[in-house]
């Protein structure tokens, strides 16, 4: 598998997190050296009434508890959106190799946009970022979802 079809199915998982009328955002962590999906979730912030059950804490949860451990070096972390600073702290924390994400998040990203995660002095782990797999895509499930919200108020 490559980076377009870890994130068509972080794609998938922002859908299924739309049905349940949860911000659509998809994560898919995958163990980097043999390809193999670890986890994959949606937000579920409403449902879990937790505001910290953003698909990529959700997705780095289940990837430690499967490691048994608090770091996962060899994982790569695919989402639909440009993480918030909760979730790069979250993915700086676990010490994720690599991040690739889809849409850019100007009002809300920290990772290119906002207080730019990972280039803070205070900030002790570097990885490789890469941006815009499936942008589009990825930015339209979310365009249309507050929308939909508009219209219904």
């Amino acid at each position: 598998m490559n980076a377009e079809d870890y994130m068509n199915i972080a794609l998938e998982e922002a859908r299924k997190a739309q049905e349940r009328d949860e911000v659509p955002i998809g994560a898919v962590l995958v163990d980097s050296k043999s390809g193999v999906i670890i986890a994959q979730n949606g937000n579920r912030t409403r449902e879990l009434a937790d505001p910290t059950a953003h698909a990529e804490v959700l997705v780095i949860r289940e990837g430690c508890e499967k490691a048994g451990t608090q770091r996962i070096p060899d994982c790569d972390l695919y989402v639909t959106l440009e993480p918030c600073v909760m979730c790069a702290g979250a993915i700086s924390f676990a010490r994720i190799r690599t991040l690739y994400f889809g849409a850019q998040d100007p009002k809300g990203g920290a990772v290119i946009h906002g207080p730019e995660f990972f280039n803070q002095k205070t900030c002790h782990h570097k990885l490789e970022i890469h941006s815009g797999i499936f942008e589009e895509d990825c930015g339209q499930i979310l365009k249309d979802f507050f929308a939909g919200k508009r219209n219904k108020a």
